[in-house]
């Protein structure tokens, strides 16, 4: 079911400011902004060798991540994303197993025009997982 690591998500207060971080301290690749509303957030990608950094922005104050954000104001890891061949097949074996799926349980779009899903923290160990088909 797992591939490989596709990113690990940084919530982060100031979206610009943490990409200049990467960009301009570490030397690092930076994508240009892109909204996703669905989703409740701004990011932009690390462009690491061997995988991407997400770094999220709320895009208002009902985005999932403003609320890690108060608790968590300098930001923090939010998830990590694993490439999956089949989202669906995935999910189906995931919620016969008792793992919940956040959500209403169907895959969404996400940033890299794939489908996602994420999987309750309290299911994995403290947590958030991200699956995206690729």
């Amino acid at each position: 079911m797992l591939g490989r690591v596709n990113h690990i998500a940084i919530a982060v207060p100031i979206l610009n400011e943490a990409a200049a971080i990467y960009r301009d301290t570490l030397g690092a690749r930076i994508s240009q902004p892109q909204s996703l509303p669905e989703h409740g957030v701004t990011v932009v990608f690390v462009e690491l060798e061997n995988t991407k950094i997400e770094l999220l922005e709320p895009l208002d104050d009902t985005s999932p991540i403003a609320a890690f954000l108060e608790r968590n104001p300098s930001g923090g890891i939010h998830h990590i994303c694993y490439e999956t061949r089949d989202i669906t097949a995935a999910a189906e074996k995931l919620k016969a197993t008792g793992a919940r799926i956040l959500g209403d349980g169907s895959p969404k779009i996400g940033a890299h025009g794939n489908p996602v899903i994420f999987l309750h923290p309290k299911d994995f160990n403290g947590t958030l997982i991200e699956l995206e088909e690729v």
